[in-house]
């Protein structure tokens, strides 16, 4: 079982950075495969980005590369998206994920992740 918290969301400027953070409770943090994604009004969730347990690989989305990081802190069981250069069609609920360990997990599925985090949401004025 866990339970995911994030937090850092508010309104910026185009061209401005934000960091969420991404609280997990529980002891298995280490063992989890995490991940962001966000969904803007009207449109699908799309996957920003995600970081592989243990190894600490990261992938991105196509959109966010370049600009966005992903980083997980595990003495502290947190994981972070920092994210510059920010611009209007980043505005969105963004919410972090949790997956268990398992041969069939696709980073970029949503179905793949067991636990979400209620969100945060980023708005970007031009």
């Amino acid at each position: 079982q866990g339970q995911l918290v994030e937090s850092g969301g508010g309104l910026v400027q185009a061209g401005g950075s934000l960091r969420l953070s991404c609280a997990v409770s529980g002891r298995t943090f280490l063992s989890w495969n995490m991940g962001w994604f966000r969904q803007a009004p009207g449109k699908e969730r799309e996957f920003v980005g995600a970081i592989q347990r243990s190894v600490d690989i990261v992938s991105y989305g196509d959109s966010v590369k370049g600009r966005f990081t992903i980083s997980r802190d595990n003495a502290k069981n947190t994981m972070y998206l920092q994210m510059n250069s920010l611009n209007p069609a980043d505005t969105a609920i963004y919410h972090c994920a949790a997956a268990r360990p398992s041969m069939w997990y696709l980073r970029a599925d949503p179905g793949s992740y067991d636990y979400w985090g209620q969100g945060t949401q980023v708005t970007v004025s031009s």
